[in-house]
Formats: C-alpha cells, sequence, structure tokens
C-alpha cells in the first residue's frame, strides 16, 4: 500500500537522513541520464525530489501521483507540475513520455503489473523508464524507519524479469545508498565515506536501493483503459487522426 504523501515529504525534506537519501539517489539518476533537452520527463509515486535537475531544459516535466498516496504541489515557488492519478490509469496519450522515473511507486501499488503496463503505454518508442525499488538485500529494505522498509523489495533478477514480462528490454542495473538508515549523527558524518566505498563493491548486495534502466522497444497493447493515441496525434495532429 503506498506511504502518506506528508511522510514522504517529511522524510525527504525535512529530515537529515532523508535528504542525504535524496541526493545520492538524485546524483546516480543524473549520471545516468544527464540532460533531458527538448524531451519529456514524466515521475511516477514519490519522483519528484529527483526531477529537479531536468526543469531547467525538458520539455515538459510530470510528476504523477497515486490516489491512495496523495498529491502535494510541487515545485515550491513555481507553476505546478504535479497531478493525482490511479496507479493504472494515467492522464497521459500513449507514447507521450521520453523518460520516466519510479520511486515509491513500484514496490508500494497493490497493481504492480497494471504500473508496469502503464509505464511501457506512456513511453514512446525508444523511451527509457528507471525503476527505484528497495533492495531484498539491503539494510534499507529492514528498516522501516525510512519509506524504503515499506512495500515489497526487489532481487535485481526479480526486477529484471517483471520489466522483461512486460516488454522492457533491461539497460543498467545499479545500487546505491550504501550508509545504513540510520539518524545517528556518526553515521551522518560517515556516509559520504560509505557511499564511495560501497560503490566499490563489485557486487549489489549492499546498496539499499536498486536503480534498473529499461527501454521500451515494442509498441504498447492496447487494451481497457487504454488510450489509442499515438505519439504523432499529440504532438502533431495528422489530418486523419483519430480522436481518443
Amino acid at each position: 500500500m503506498h506511504l502518506d504523501v506528508l511522510h514522504l515529504r517529511n522524510f525527504y525534506y525535512r529530515s537529515a537522513l532523508g535528504r542525504a537519501a535524496q541526493k545520492v539517489i538524485r546524483d546516480e539518476l543524473v549520471r545516468m541520464w544527464p540532460e533531458a533537452k527538448g524531451q519529456t520527463v514524466a515521475g511516477f509515486g514519490f519522483a519528484v525530489p529527483l526531477l529537479r535537475p531536468y526543469l531547467g531544459d525538458a520539455r515538459r516535466v510530470i510528476g504523477l501521483m497515486p490516489g491512495p498516496q496523495g498529491v502535494m504541489p510541487w515545485p515550491a515557488g513555481q507553476a505546478n507540475v504535479s497531478v493525482l492519478c490511479e496507479d493504472t490509469l494515467w492522464p497521459l496519450p500513449t507514447g507521450f513520455v521520453d523518460k520516466l522515473v519510479v520511486l515509491h511507486g513500484l514496490e508500494t501499488t497493490d497493481h504492480p503489473t497494471g504500473v508496469l503496463s502503464e509505464c511501457h503505454r506512456v513511453l514512446g518508442p525508444g523511451g527509457r523508464a528507471i525503476f527505484i525499488v528497495p533492495n531484498r538485500a539491503g539494510l534499507w529494505s529492514r528498516s522501516d524507519r525510512t519509506p524504503f522498509g515499506f512495500g515489497r523489495p526487489y532481487s535485481p533478477s526479480q526486477l529484471e524479469s517483471q520489466l522483461r514480462a512486460h516488454d522492457f528490454d533491461i539497460g543498467t542495473v545499479r545500487a546505491t545508498l550504501y550508509q545504513p538508515p540510520s539518524h545517528n549523527p556518526v553515521w551522518r558524518r560517515m556516509a559520504g565515506v560509505l557511499e564511495r566505498a560501497g560503490h566499490n563493491i563489485p557486487m549489489l548486495a549492499g546498496g539499499g536501493v536498486l536503480i534498473v534502466e529499461a527501454c521500451k522497444q515494442s509498441p504498447a497493447a492496447s487494451g481497457p483503459g487504454h488510450r489509442a493515441r499515438s505519439r504523432a496525434s499529440v504532438l502533431a495532429p495528422m489530418p486523419d487522426a483519430v480522436p481518443a
């Protein structure tokens, strides 16, 4: 079940541990996707803390927040880009998104298959998605003091298997958050050292979260609740376009 948006906001924006986790994960995301110039970037779950680097050059940025979680306006001080949606029915046309980030959206949903189907549907041909989930073998999934201790943690093979079943090709697989999920000031001071040391370990078992990049290669299947509108009809309407 999804966590409440206030709990997520307080963790990521009002606690030292949450701000540290946000920075570590966002830095890893930016290393994988350094820019999104002229592209549409969307996040599902509570991905907005990671999307700020793309506000400047992306064509548009959209924060999709599931109904059971709730929604908050984001970004602060700017025009709101957050929208409330159902897990399995997003208010986006088919093929609309170039880059998609999923954080606290897959492991907490009651409908993981439906969420992955929507991920596939909204991505354009060759679109890429990054899924960030708790690592089953890491410390963060074993503590309920952070949002990563809720929902279903994954091993790399489990997540990759689910993604392949939904017609995604697997790209980069990484782990991060090697610091312990502790508010203790001693561990906070050592966080940077532990992250650098962890990235030198040639195993994924130590990281608190898994980061898996996947690419859409085949067309999304149409079905109940799926819009059949094409990417071309969204960005450049054609004379014979069929309304959604």
